[in-house]
């Protein structure tokens, strides 16, 4: 299973497919945020963490497109078995409004999985991971896929990381989303707010700088969120040498490498650079990969 990567992430992404699923739950979770679940065992099972998937919401052709969203977790029945898939979002526009309005039952058009997966983790580090705005989605999956709790796409961890927090930056405390889920998978939690009104006042790279400053250096970084944001911590990372993925959440059209309208600079091994697409060639790329202007 594994194969080239400009991450150098070891893990193949399972093959796409689409179809039309019924809405299990889709409740909110935080201020204009919402996580659904969607009734389809056959994603779930081959689903790996930071890959995601389409969606798009009932209504004929408005919305034409469908919208991105990352694996936030795979469900389970009492055995343990996959039945459907979950993802968070924040209601933002046309698409995303619809899709707030859908209710158990209602039929949704999703393909996927798409994009490269993370790969393992460190052996037995600490990992950080560093989120802004919506940013966290991917990594209550990812936390406890390296953790060791869970398996997903049938690869159970072997040598799980030691350690995982998430620094989770955003607006206000009523935009903080899914605390208790990452508590309950055995990953800590720092907030920071826009606002002061939970956690560290300030950037959620902060909280990462005051770490690295005191020298709790952790073995692995995995950022997701704004650009400026992922710019940031791409800087503070190589100032202090510490391996760091980024999961890039550009805009998309298509999904699957058609369109192009996800294009993103990426470094080369001969210190070109060349546009990539994320949701084919990505969504994870290393962060000293990712030109920032």
């Amino acid at each position: 299973m594994s194969m080239d990567h400009p991450g150098g992430f070891a893990v193949a992404p399972a093959c796409a497919f689409q179809r039309v699923v019924k809405v299990v739950a889709n409740h909110q979770v935080a201020h204009e945020t919402f996580q659904l679940t969607v009734d389809d065992p056959a994603m779930a099972a081959s689903m790996l963490p930071g890959q995601f998937l389409m969606v798009r919401p009932p209504g004929g052709s408005d919305p034409l497109l469908g919208r991105p969203f990352a694996l936030y977790e795979v469900e389970r029945d009492d055995k343990g078995v996959p039945t459907g898939i979950s993802v968070v979002y924040t209601v933002v526009g046309k698409g995303t409004s619809a899709l707030s309005r859908c209710r158990q039952g209602d039929e949704l058009s999703i393909w996927g999985p798409l994009g490269h997966p993370f790969g393992l983790p460190p052996i037995e580090g600490e990992v950080l991971f560093v989120a802004g705005g919506i940013g966290q989605t991917p990594f209550l999956a990812l936390g406890r896929w390296w953790l060791g709790r869970s398996e997903y796409g049938g690869i159970q961890v072997q040598q799980p990381a030691r350690s995982a927090t998430l620094l989770y930056g955003i607006r206000s405390a009523e935009m903080a989303a899914g605390l208790s889920d990452f508590k309950a998978a055995g990953i800590n939690v720092e907030l920071a707010t826009d606002d002061g009104s939970i956690g560290h006042h300030g950037y959620v790279t902060d909280l990462l700088r005051a770490r690295l400053a005191r020298n709790e250096r952790p073995a692995k970084v995995v950022g997701c969120g704004p650009p400026a944001m992922l710019a940031a911590l791409s800087k503070l990372v190589a100032e202090y040498d510490v391996p760091c993925d980024l999961s890039l959440e550009n805009h998309m059209a298509c999904g699957f490498g058609v369109c192009f309208s996800c294009v993103a600079p990426i470094r080369q091994s001969d210190g070109s650079t060349d546009l990539k697409r994320v949701c084919v060639e990505g969504p994870i790329f290393a962060a000293h990969d990712v030109v920032w202007s």
